[in-house]
């Protein structure tokens, strides 16, 4: 039994090795073995500027919150891999930045979520970080060594913490592969919106925006998504769109058709028709869900809150004094008020009786 388990595992080996595969089922081998095998030998803070030449843009990174980058540099053997790690504000705005550098030249690393590779490099995105993934320049590394070095950093998939605060996705039908963009500013907004009065979205409201590219049977639309804090504000944000941008009106090639559902509102730019436009908006569905959260912590130090809870607890008991105290003179008055008005009732001082003990 033990000797045909060993060679199980070594066919399995042997075909993540050879990247083999099994009659009737293929099977996507990712080489996890060179992984182990990198080791972090340095790491530099780099200021914000360092990202131009990785293609990075540090306006873009400004408006995401990036304030801290670190390059971090591996060896495996004779080969070096460099990796730019950019700490962003929140997990959303990792995961901003992550779909504004997503192009058709990066595509969706195998068996690994919000990980695009390419020749050039990759990039990934894990928690509040946006991981970008090079050969050092006096080195060749392979696509697959690339790869097998973010499963080592970052594993094939997000925390699921992460992934429950990243925005929930584009509809996939007629959706364009790596066209999908999560837009928190004015400046992303117009470098992929250039057509589009940005000014428009909201953003110093609260506004997030999902914007990509799809494929009807007219032309090439682009849907634009946007959410709002509360249904008050989309209202209000909507209603300018319809007045400024004559929203739902056949423009030609300038036509915007869009709605508005509960806080969030949906257009269709550049769709040709409004036949091809009702049928991208009616992919979006809206239902309300009311949830119990967590209550906020408390931003004070330790200090003031044991003042807070020393000063409640004297405070608790001059309430229970006060209490205690009315209750007593209460007591009191009714029997005082009990003994005018119903004098051979159980408040009659003379039916009082204390019995003593006299004791030699």
């Amino acid at each position: 039994m033990f000797s045909r388990t060993v060679r199980q595992f070594g066919i399995l080996v042997a075909l993540a090795v050879t990247g083999g595969t099994v009659v009737a089922q293929e099977h996507n081998v990712i080489p996890l073995i060179p992984a182990a095998n990198w080791h972090l030998v340095s790491t530099q803070p780099m200021g914000l500027e360092a990202i131009q030449p990785w293609g990075g843009d540090p306006a873009i990174e400004r408006e995401f919150g990036v304030k801290t980058v670190a390059l971090r540099t591996y060896h495996l053997a004779d080969q070096k891999a460099e990796l730019l790690f950019e700490e962003a504000l929140d997990t959303s705005s990792a995961y901003g930045l992550f779909t504004f550098y997503q192009t058709a030249v990066l595509v969706a690393a195998k068996g690994m979520e919000m990980t695009r590779i390419g020749p050039q490099g990759a990039i990934m995105a894990r928690g509040r970080f946006l991981i970008r993934a090079r050969p050092a320049p006096d080195s060749k590394v392979s696509q697959d060594k690339i790869q097998a070095l973010l499963i080592l950093v970052g594993g094939t998939r997000p925390a699921q913490q992460d992934a429950a605060s990243i925005p929930a996705p584009l509809p996939v039908q007629g959706l364009i592969e790596g066209s999908e963009r999560y837009l928190l500013g004015l400046e992303a907004a117009n470098r992929v919106l250039p057509k589009f009065r940005t000014d428009l979205i909201g953003f110093t409201q609260g506004a997030e925006a999902l914007v990509g590219n799809y494929t009807t049977r007219a032309a090439r639309a682009t849907v634009l998504a946007i959410t709002y804090p509360t249904p008050q504000i989309a209202r209000e944000r909507f209603a300018v769109m319809e007045s400024l941008l004559d929203v739902n009106k056949d423009r030609g090639t300038d036509s915007v058709f869009g709605r508005r559902a509960s806080s969030y509102v949906i257009l269709v730019l550049d769709s040709g028709s409004e036949s091809a436009a009702k049928k991208l908006m009616d992919q979006f569905h809206v239902t309300a869900n009311v949830s119990w959260n967590e209550r906020a912590p408390d931003p004070s130090g330790f200090t003031i809150q044991v003042v807070r809870l020393v000063l409640a607890n004297i405070m608790l008991s001059f309430i229970i004094f006060g209490f205690a105290l009315g209750g007593g003179i209460m007591i009191f008055l009714s029997r005082r008020a009990a003994t005018k008005w119903f004098p051979d009732s159980w408040a009659d001082p003379e039916h009082d009786h204390l019995i003593r003990i006299k004791l030699n």
